[in-house]
Protein backbone atom coordinates (compact mmCIF):
# COMPACT_ATOMS: atom_id res chain seq x y z
CA UNK A 1 0.00 0.00 0.00
CA UNK A 2 1.46 3.45 -0.93
CA UNK A 3 1.72 6.46 1.10
CA UNK A 4 -1.26 8.19 0.13
CA UNK A 5 -3.59 5.27 0.11
CA UNK A 6 -1.92 4.88 3.87
CA UNK A 7 -3.17 8.08 5.01
CA UNK A 8 -6.73 7.35 4.96
CA UNK A 9 -6.56 3.54 5.16
CA UNK A 10 -3.78 2.01 6.95
CA UNK A 11 -4.02 0.01 9.68
CA UNK A 12 -8.19 0.59 10.06
CA UNK A 13 -9.79 -2.45 9.75
CA UNK A 14 -12.81 -3.48 11.96
CA UNK A 15 -13.35 -0.46 13.48
CA UNK A 16 -16.93 -0.41 13.78
CA UNK A 17 -18.35 -3.97 13.05
CA UNK A 18 -21.73 -3.10 14.85
CA UNK A 19 -23.04 -0.54 12.00
CA UNK A 20 -19.92 -0.20 9.61
CA UNK A 21 -19.85 3.56 10.26
CA UNK A 22 -16.69 4.61 7.33
CA UNK A 23 -15.05 6.82 10.31
CA UNK A 24 -13.73 5.01 13.80
CA UNK A 25 -17.09 6.25 15.87
CA UNK A 26 -15.55 8.55 19.50
CA UNK A 27 -15.93 5.96 22.08
CA UNK A 28 -16.63 8.11 24.51
CA UNK A 29 -16.64 6.32 27.50
CA UNK A 30 -14.22 5.50 30.81
CA UNK A 31 -14.60 1.61 31.24
CA UNK A 32 -16.19 -1.46 29.55
CA UNK A 33 -18.33 -4.15 30.99
CA UNK A 34 -17.28 -7.29 31.74
CA UNK A 35 -18.70 -10.72 31.37
CA UNK A 36 -16.59 -11.97 34.37
CA UNK A 37 -13.64 -10.85 35.84
CA UNK A 38 -10.80 -10.05 33.18
CA UNK A 39 -13.53 -11.45 30.53
CA UNK A 40 -13.77 -8.43 28.06
CA UNK A 41 -13.79 -7.19 24.47
CA UNK A 42 -10.37 -6.09 24.53
CA UNK A 43 -10.66 -3.08 26.44
CA UNK A 44 -11.30 -2.49 30.41
CA UNK A 45 -10.49 1.16 30.98
CA UNK A 46 -9.78 3.74 28.70
CA UNK A 47 -6.52 4.70 30.34
CA UNK A 48 -4.74 1.39 28.95
CA UNK A 49 -7.09 1.61 25.50
CA UNK A 50 -9.89 2.80 23.97
CA UNK A 51 -11.58 1.72 20.39
CA UNK A 52 -10.78 5.28 18.77
CA UNK A 53 -7.57 5.48 20.63
CA UNK A 54 -6.51 2.22 18.99
CA UNK A 55 -7.51 3.08 15.60
CA UNK A 56 -5.44 6.38 15.76
CA UNK A 57 -2.33 4.41 17.36
CA UNK A 58 -2.57 1.68 13.95
CA UNK A 59 -3.03 4.60 11.54
CA UNK A 60 0.47 6.20 13.51
CA UNK A 61 2.40 2.85 13.03
CA UNK A 62 1.16 2.32 9.42
CA UNK A 63 2.49 5.77 8.08
CA UNK A 64 6.03 5.84 9.61
CA UNK A 65 6.02 1.49 8.49
CA UNK A 66 6.34 0.69 12.24
CA UNK A 67 4.32 -2.26 13.84
CA UNK A 68 3.38 -0.20 17.23
CA UNK A 69 2.06 3.33 17.75
CA UNK A 70 1.36 5.08 21.04
CA UNK A 71 -0.64 8.49 21.48
CA UNK A 72 0.07 10.20 24.03
CA UNK A 73 -1.52 13.92 25.18
CA UNK A 74 1.10 15.89 23.98
CA UNK A 75 4.89 15.41 21.94
CA UNK A 76 6.13 16.67 25.67
CA UNK A 77 4.57 13.73 27.00
CA UNK A 78 5.47 11.04 23.90
CA UNK A 79 9.12 12.12 25.06
CA UNK A 80 8.60 11.97 28.19
CA UNK A 81 7.31 8.30 27.92
CA UNK A 82 11.00 7.61 26.03
CA UNK A 83 13.33 9.58 28.75
CA UNK A 84 11.53 6.63 31.20
CA UNK A 85 12.83 3.85 29.74
CA UNK A 86 16.56 5.10 31.32
CA UNK A 87 18.21 5.33 34.55
CA UNK A 88 19.73 7.76 37.14
CA UNK A 89 23.57 7.61 35.69
CA UNK A 90 22.31 6.75 32.30
CA UNK A 91 23.70 9.37 29.50
CA UNK A 92 21.89 10.83 26.63
CA UNK A 93 23.92 12.10 23.49
CA UNK A 94 20.99 14.89 21.99
CA UNK A 95 21.57 17.27 19.46
CA UNK A 96 22.39 20.44 20.54
CA UNK A 97 19.94 22.60 18.15
CA UNK A 98 16.58 21.30 19.30
CA UNK A 99 13.17 22.52 20.13
CA UNK A 100 13.38 24.47 23.42
CA UNK A 101 10.73 22.36 25.00
CA UNK A 102 12.57 19.21 24.70
CA UNK A 103 15.78 21.25 26.09
CA UNK A 104 13.45 22.10 29.07
CA UNK A 105 12.39 18.90 29.90
CA UNK A 106 16.41 17.09 29.90
CA UNK A 107 17.80 19.99 31.66
CA UNK A 108 15.04 20.96 33.96
CA UNK A 109 13.44 17.64 34.89
CA UNK A 110 15.55 14.50 33.44
CA UNK A 111 19.05 15.95 35.41
CA UNK A 112 18.02 16.31 38.35
CA UNK A 113 17.48 12.41 38.22
CA UNK A 114 20.69 12.04 37.49
CA UNK A 115 20.43 11.46 33.63
CA UNK A 116 23.26 13.30 32.36
CA UNK A 117 22.57 15.14 28.63
CA UNK A 118 25.35 16.07 25.86
CA UNK A 119 24.33 19.00 23.55
CA UNK A 120 26.35 18.62 20.04
CA UNK A 121 26.65 19.63 16.92
CA UNK A 122 25.30 16.32 14.82
CA UNK A 123 25.85 17.85 10.86
CA UNK A 124 28.77 15.52 10.89
CA UNK A 125 27.51 12.31 12.61
CA UNK A 126 30.45 10.69 13.61
CA UNK A 127 30.76 13.45 16.26
CA UNK A 128 28.11 11.64 17.77
CA UNK A 129 30.94 8.74 18.58
CA UNK A 130 32.91 10.99 20.61
CA UNK A 131 30.34 11.43 23.28
CA UNK A 132 29.24 7.97 23.58
CA UNK A 133 30.50 6.11 26.55
CA UNK A 134 29.64 3.11 28.60
CA UNK A 135 26.86 5.16 30.67
CA UNK A 136 24.85 6.07 26.76
CA UNK A 137 21.76 4.70 26.66
CA UNK A 138 20.13 7.02 24.24
CA UNK A 139 20.38 8.86 20.94
CA UNK A 140 18.10 11.36 20.41
CA UNK A 141 17.77 13.36 16.92
CA UNK A 142 16.01 15.59 14.93
CA UNK A 143 15.93 16.47 11.81
CA UNK A 144 15.34 18.87 10.08
CA UNK A 145 15.91 21.00 13.34
CA UNK A 146 14.07 23.21 15.05
CA UNK A 147 14.92 25.80 14.55
CA UNK A 148 17.77 26.11 12.32
CA UNK A 149 16.30 23.21 9.68
CA UNK A 150 19.95 21.41 10.19
CA UNK A 151 20.21 17.65 8.65
CA UNK A 152 21.15 15.06 10.22
CA UNK A 153 22.30 11.92 8.66
CA UNK A 154 19.82 9.04 10.29
CA UNK A 155 21.37 6.59 8.50
CA UNK A 156 25.00 6.83 10.40
CA UNK A 157 23.44 7.81 13.38
CA UNK A 158 21.43 4.62 13.36
CA UNK A 159 25.03 2.73 12.26
CA UNK A 160 26.34 4.56 15.75
CA UNK A 161 23.66 3.58 18.08
CA UNK A 162 23.78 -0.24 16.62
CA UNK A 163 27.55 -0.46 17.16
CA UNK A 164 27.10 0.54 21.02
CA UNK A 165 23.94 -0.87 21.51
CA UNK A 166 22.10 2.46 22.34
CA UNK A 167 18.97 3.44 21.24
CA UNK A 168 18.21 6.17 18.38
CA UNK A 169 15.14 7.99 18.57
CA UNK A 170 13.82 10.60 15.74
CA UNK A 171 12.00 13.51 16.59
CA UNK A 172 10.15 13.40 12.73
CA UNK A 173 7.97 16.41 13.79
CA UNK A 174 9.23 18.47 10.96
CA UNK A 175 9.41 16.25 8.21
CA UNK A 176 6.15 14.12 8.75
CA UNK A 177 6.28 10.27 7.41
CA UNK A 178 5.13 12.02 3.88
CA UNK A 179 8.75 13.04 3.73
CA UNK A 180 10.79 11.29 5.65
CA UNK A 181 10.58 7.40 7.57
CA UNK A 182 13.39 7.00 9.93
CA UNK A 183 12.06 3.42 11.06
CA UNK A 184 13.10 2.44 7.82
CA UNK A 185 16.87 4.22 8.11
CA UNK A 186 17.63 2.46 11.06
CA UNK A 187 16.27 4.66 14.10
CA UNK A 188 14.72 2.77 17.05
CA UNK A 189 12.12 5.24 18.14
CA UNK A 190 10.39 7.69 16.07
CA UNK A 191 8.69 10.66 18.01
CA UNK A 192 6.00 13.11 16.48
CA UNK A 193 4.44 15.98 18.19
CA UNK A 194 1.62 15.15 16.29
CA UNK A 195 -0.07 18.64 17.25
CA UNK A 196 1.61 19.69 14.31
CA UNK A 197 1.25 18.51 10.48
CA UNK A 198 -0.07 14.85 11.86
CA UNK A 199 -3.20 16.67 12.76
CA UNK A 200 -2.77 19.83 10.81
CA UNK A 201 -5.55 22.19 11.57
CA UNK A 202 -4.24 23.59 15.02
CA UNK A 203 -7.20 22.01 16.73
CA UNK A 204 -5.80 19.27 18.79
CA UNK A 205 -2.69 18.83 21.18
CA UNK A 206 -1.21 15.33 21.05
CA UNK A 207 2.26 13.15 20.73
CA UNK A 208 3.32 10.04 19.02
CA UNK A 209 5.89 7.44 19.40
CA UNK A 210 6.08 4.45 16.88
CA UNK A 211 8.76 1.53 17.24
CA UNK A 212 9.18 -1.55 15.30
CA UNK A 213 10.47 -3.66 18.01
CA UNK A 214 7.64 -5.90 19.96
CA UNK A 215 9.88 -5.71 23.35
CA UNK A 216 10.74 -2.28 23.13
CA UNK A 217 6.71 -1.68 22.00
CA UNK A 218 6.11 -3.01 25.62
CA UNK A 219 8.12 -1.07 27.75
CA UNK A 220 6.65 2.12 26.11
CA UNK A 221 2.89 0.38 26.33
CA UNK A 222 3.35 -0.18 30.06
CA UNK A 223 5.15 3.72 30.83
CA UNK A 224 2.07 4.74 29.14
CA UNK A 225 -0.56 3.13 30.87
CA UNK A 226 1.57 3.17 34.28
CA UNK A 227 2.24 7.21 33.70
CA UNK A 228 -1.39 7.88 32.10
CA UNK A 229 -0.52 10.94 29.50
CA UNK A 230 -2.90 9.12 27.17
CA UNK A 231 -5.45 11.72 24.85
CA UNK A 232 -8.75 11.01 24.43
CA UNK A 233 -10.93 9.71 22.27
CA UNK A 234 -12.13 13.17 20.87
CA UNK A 235 -8.57 14.04 20.17
CA UNK A 236 -8.08 11.00 18.73
CA UNK A 237 -10.57 10.72 16.13
CA UNK A 238 -9.67 14.78 15.22
CA UNK A 239 -6.07 13.42 14.66
CA UNK A 240 -7.50 10.12 12.38
CA UNK A 241 -9.43 13.18 10.69
CA UNK A 242 -6.16 15.16 9.87
CA UNK A 243 -4.46 12.41 9.05
CA UNK A 244 -6.63 11.35 5.86
CA UNK A 245 -5.41 14.47 4.41
CA UNK A 246 -1.61 14.46 5.28
CA UNK A 247 -0.48 13.77 1.58
CA UNK A 248 -2.53 16.64 -0.09
CA UNK A 249 -1.36 19.17 2.52
CA UNK A 250 2.36 18.37 2.55
CA UNK A 251 2.60 18.42 -0.87
CA UNK A 252 0.95 21.84 -0.53
CA UNK A 253 3.40 23.19 2.03
CA UNK A 254 6.55 22.27 0.22
CA UNK A 255 5.67 23.65 -3.00
CA UNK A 256 4.71 26.67 -1.03
CA UNK A 257 7.80 26.44 0.98
CA UNK A 258 10.25 26.03 -1.95
CA UNK A 259 8.67 29.56 -3.56
CA UNK A 260 8.90 31.25 0.22
CA UNK A 261 12.65 30.48 0.17
CA UNK A 262 13.70 31.48 -3.14
CA UNK A 263 12.33 34.82 -2.80
CA UNK A 264 13.14 35.59 0.22
CA UNK A 265 16.83 34.56 -0.58
CA UNK A 266 16.40 37.45 -3.00
CA UNK A 267 15.35 39.79 -1.11
CA UNK A 268 17.89 42.53 -0.05
CA UNK A 269 17.33 43.74 3.50
CA UNK A 270 17.23 39.57 3.86
CA UNK A 271 20.88 37.99 5.44
CA UNK A 272 20.33 34.12 5.15
CA UNK A 273 17.88 31.70 4.94
CA UNK A 274 17.81 28.62 5.92
CA UNK A 275 15.73 25.84 4.29
CA UNK A 276 17.20 22.19 3.57
CA UNK A 277 16.26 22.17 -0.17
CA UNK A 278 19.09 25.11 -1.09
CA UNK A 279 21.94 23.53 -2.49
CA UNK A 280 24.07 25.67 -0.22
CA UNK A 281 21.97 24.49 2.81
CA UNK A 282 24.66 21.98 5.09
CA UNK A 283 24.03 18.27 4.47
CA UNK A 284 21.63 19.18 1.43
CA UNK A 285 23.05 15.67 -0.41
CA UNK A 286 22.02 14.21 2.70
CA UNK A 287 18.29 15.38 2.70
CA UNK A 288 18.24 15.05 -0.54
CA UNK A 289 19.01 11.23 0.35
CA UNK A 290 16.67 10.60 3.06
CA UNK A 291 13.58 13.09 2.45
CA UNK A 292 11.10 12.86 -0.54
CA UNK A 293 10.98 16.91 -0.43
CA UNK A 294 12.26 19.81 1.75
CA UNK A 295 8.92 21.08 3.54
CA UNK A 296 7.51 24.28 4.71
CA UNK A 297 9.65 25.14 7.38
CA UNK A 298 12.34 28.20 6.95
CA UNK A 299 14.12 30.18 9.19
CA UNK A 300 15.77 33.93 8.22
CA UNK A 301 17.68 36.47 9.47
CA UNK A 302 17.23 40.23 8.60
CA UNK A 303 20.49 42.02 7.51
CA UNK A 304 22.22 43.89 10.46
CA UNK A 305 21.46 41.12 13.13
CA UNK A 306 19.21 43.83 14.04
CA UNK A 307 16.61 42.27 17.10
CA UNK A 308 13.91 45.21 16.34
CA UNK A 309 13.88 44.78 12.59
CA UNK A 310 12.96 41.11 13.27
CA UNK A 311 9.89 42.52 15.91
CA UNK A 312 8.60 44.66 13.49
CA UNK A 313 8.44 42.27 11.06
CA UNK A 314 6.36 40.02 12.70
CA UNK A 315 3.93 42.07 14.24
CA UNK A 316 3.62 43.40 10.48
CA UNK A 317 2.50 40.56 9.18
CA UNK A 318 -1.18 39.96 8.02
CA UNK A 319 -1.67 36.73 6.63
CA UNK A 320 1.09 35.05 8.78
CA UNK A 321 -0.16 34.75 12.62
CA UNK A 322 2.81 35.47 15.35
CA UNK A 323 1.94 31.97 17.13
CA UNK A 324 3.80 29.29 18.94
CA UNK A 325 3.23 26.27 16.62
CA UNK A 326 3.17 25.36 13.39
CA UNK A 327 2.20 22.52 11.22
CA UNK A 328 -1.34 23.59 10.45
CA UNK A 329 -3.14 24.85 7.01
CA UNK A 330 -2.79 28.46 8.12
CA UNK A 331 0.55 30.09 7.78
CA UNK A 332 2.50 31.24 11.22
CA UNK A 333 5.60 33.29 12.19
CA UNK A 334 7.43 32.76 15.61
CA UNK A 335 10.28 34.81 16.90
CA UNK A 336 12.28 31.29 18.06
CA UNK A 337 14.88 33.38 20.83
CA UNK A 338 11.43 35.05 22.80
CA UNK A 339 8.78 32.11 22.07
CA UNK A 340 9.69 28.65 21.15
CA UNK A 341 13.46 28.79 22.69
CA UNK A 342 12.87 30.75 24.82
CA UNK A 343 13.90 28.16 27.48
CA UNK A 344 17.26 27.80 26.07
CA UNK A 345 20.01 30.37 28.02
CA UNK A 346 20.89 33.51 25.14
CA UNK A 347 24.42 32.25 25.10
CA UNK A 348 23.40 28.62 24.23
CA UNK A 349 20.96 29.47 21.66
CA UNK A 350 23.41 31.66 19.92
CA UNK A 351 26.10 28.99 19.73
CA UNK A 352 23.50 27.24 16.97
CA UNK A 353 22.41 30.15 15.90
CA UNK A 354 19.30 30.91 17.30
CA UNK A 355 19.83 34.76 17.13
CA UNK A 356 17.79 37.60 18.34
CA UNK A 357 16.96 38.34 14.87
CA UNK A 358 15.84 34.98 13.88
CA UNK A 359 12.30 34.56 11.94
CA UNK A 360 10.76 31.08 11.88
CA UNK A 361 8.13 30.87 9.65
CA UNK A 362 5.56 27.72 9.07
CA UNK A 363 4.43 28.25 5.39
CA UNK A 364 1.15 26.95 5.05
CA UNK A 365 -1.49 25.57 2.13
CA UNK A 366 -2.66 29.69 1.06
CA UNK A 367 -1.91 31.08 -1.81
CA UNK A 368 2.29 31.22 -2.50
CA UNK A 369 1.58 34.66 -4.00
CA UNK A 370 -0.61 35.78 -0.84
CA UNK A 371 1.93 34.84 1.18
CA UNK A 372 5.16 36.60 -0.32
CA UNK A 373 2.77 39.68 -0.48
CA UNK A 374 2.50 39.69 2.94
CA UNK A 375 6.62 39.22 3.49
CA UNK A 376 7.07 41.95 1.20
CA UNK A 377 5.00 44.37 3.02
CA UNK A 378 6.41 43.32 6.41
CA UNK A 379 9.88 43.42 5.64
CA UNK A 380 9.19 47.11 3.75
Amino acid sequence: MKFNTKAIHGGQHDVDPAYGAVMPPIYQTTTYSQTTPGGHKGFEYSRSGNPTRAALERAFASLENGNYGMAFGSGLAAIDAVLKLLKPGDEVVSTNDLYGGSYRLFTKIYEDFGIKFHFVGMGNASNIENFITEKTKLIWVETPTNPMMNIIDIKAAAAIAKKHKVLLAVDNTFATPYLQQPLELGADIVMHSATKYLGGHSDVVMGALIVKDKELADRLYFIQNASGAICGPQDSFLMLRGLKTLHVRMQRHCENGKKVAEYLATHPKIENVYWPGFESHANHEIAKAQMNDFGGMISFVTKGNNYEDAIKIVENLKLFTLAESLGGVESLAGHPASMTHASIPKEEREKTGVVDALIRLSVGIEDADDLIADLEQAIG
